[in-house]
């Protein structure tokens, strides 16, 4: 077949990640992005200024025409897209309900790039439930590129591609994921435009749902082994953050007892010996928790009001007076009433 000299794309993102799918698109030769659709410029910030989404910011550097409608349910939203004449809508990350009208839209196809394996962790947050399942050394994680459907992440898939887990966080896994989304949306395209692209069903049967994270998915429970909170925390690492809090003993004269947290991923230490889940112990390693198979050493802590530091720092600050040996329980934290 020949090859075509462009391929009219609407582009639809909005975060970062959406944004290295925009980028290696612009990069593309035989991409014409028409228009870029993004969500609204939202407040941000401690001053909640309007502020422009990733892939805004990367359209207008890129001289691409931006489109900010709340909803493509309206008909004059539809209309205006309509006339754009895509041959393919491009989809990643936008946060917009698209309708059965808009699918209908493009020539060739809608498709969507999906941080996950499909038809597993379909939904909101595939890569931080990857990362806080993925305790086991062979676990992976993968993006999907997917023919868009009524139902949410369950179109048919043209590719896939996936990589081990490893000791990635949710955001080192994120910005991997982007790059590898955007290589393989790229040649989805290419295929499709040649004629080769074939689209697979999703098994339903193994289907699963990667929930929207909430701030307590971050609650470290020590009563689990040490790989899976290990892979908690890394999940919930930059964001929500994985929360702890110290119960120190009274009988070290604290002013404070209690010291809430903020953890960043340590690293797994050796086999406990019969020690209470929970337990908090001062050596020469520094400070770890027994869980239920292994100490858990602390790495980067962060105490309420204060900034990121090494757990030596605080060890050697305001714990300084804390003993070696046993010194107390780490517990998570207790939600509002």
């Amino acid at each position: 077949m020949a090859q075509e000299k462009d391929c009219r794309i609407v582009f639809m993102g909005t975060p970062d990640f959406a944004a290295a799918s925009l980028k290696k698109l612009a990069a593309w030769p035989r991409a014409h992005i028409v228009a870029v659709y993004t969500q609204p410029d939202r407040p941000a910030g401690r001053g909640h200024k309007l502020a422009m989404s990733s892939v805004k910011k990367l359209a207008l550097e890129l001289g691409i025409p931006v489109y900010q409608p709340a909803s493509l349910k309206g008909a004059v939203a539809q209309a205006e897209l309509a006339a754009l004449k895509p041959d393919v809508l491009a989809v990643a990350a936008y946060g917009l309900i698209l309708p059965d009208a808009v699918l209908a839209m493009p020539r060739l196809a809608p498709v969507n790039v999906h941080a996950s394996v499909l038809p597993g962790l379909r939904g909101a947050a595939p890569i931080q439930r990857a990362v806080m399942e993925g305790w086991q050394p062979e676990s992976r994680a993968g993006i999907s590129i997917m023919r868009i459907g009524s139902k949410l992440d369950a179109g048919p898939v043209y590719a896939m591609s996936d990589m081990l887990i490893g000791e990635h966080t949710s955001g080192t896994l994120h910005d991997a994921l982007a790059e590898m989304g955007a290589d393989l949306l790229v040649k989805v395209l290419d295929d499709m435009l040649e004629g080769r692209a074939e689209a697979v069903e999703q098994d339903e049967s193994l289907a699963t749902h990667a929930a929207k994270i909430a701030k307590r998915d971050g609650f470290v429970d020590w009563t689990r082994t040490a790989a899976q909170i290990h892979a908690q925390i890394r999940g919930v690492t930059p964001k929500p953050g994985a929360r702890t809090v110290l119960h120190l003993d009274a009988a070290n004269n604290f002013a404070a007892q209690l010291l809430p947290l903020i953890v960043s991923p340590g690293t797994v230490g050796e086999a406990t010996a019969g020690e209470e889940t929970g337990t908090l112990r001062r050596d020469s390693q520094g400070l770890g928790v027994a869980c239920a198979d292994r100490w858990y050493m602390f790495g980067m802590v962060r105490p309420e009001g204060r900034k990121d530091m090494p757990v030596r720092d605080l060890l050697n600050g305001s714990l300084k007076n804390l003993p070696e040996g046993f010194c107390g329980h780490a517990r998570q934290p207790e939600e509002p009433a």
